[in-house]
């Protein structure tokens, strides 16, 4: 199958989505830095029964702590609503186009009702393109818009 075939053809949940780590709008920002911390991961998705109303990231988390906010209050306070998020039939194409343009590391797939059933990470979809295109990928040269000056080698 052809790299751009299986980039529109595929469906993103191919690409080695992460479970969603998820919270609820009345938890803390301190028990949401510490969840994030002990998973090792990048996002949490704030859920109100079941459906999803929130992100908070890393970059977040680092605003917050740079302006000295007060970790006590809900997350709620601090997410970010309406995050763009992707259904569950999105195709890895339209991932990588959306991750792209707004500059996104994680994004939510979720149902028609808003439940979350995974997360769409860079590194899944890294590890993605890495295992299904191995030639294209490890034949990139390092600045592939660029044309070496001088001949390389002995």
């Amino acid at each position: 199958m052809s790299f751009q075939l299986s980039l529109s053809s595929e469906a993103v949940t191919a690409a080695y989505p992460d479970q969603p780590l998820v919270v609820d709008p009345e938890s803390t920002v301190g028990e949401t830095l510490q969840l994030l911390r002990a998973q090792k991961t990048g996002s949490v998705l704030v859920c109100d029964e079941g459906s999803m109303v929130g992100i908070f990231t890393e970059r977040d988390a680092l605003k917050l702590m740079a302006s000295g906010a007060d970790l006590t209050q809900p997350i709620s306070q601090v997410m970010s609503r309406d995050p763009v998020s992707l259904s569950a039939d999105a195709n890895v194409g339209e991932a990588i186009k959306r991750m792209s343009q707004g500059g996104y590391r994680h994004l939510p797939i979720v149902t028609q009702e808003g439940k979350p059933t995974g997360m769409a990470t860079v590194f899944g979809i890294t590890h993605y393109l890495v295992d299904h295109f191995p030639e294209t990928i490890y034949t990139l040269p390092p600045n592939p818009g660029s044309i070496p000056s001088e001949r390389e080698g002995a």
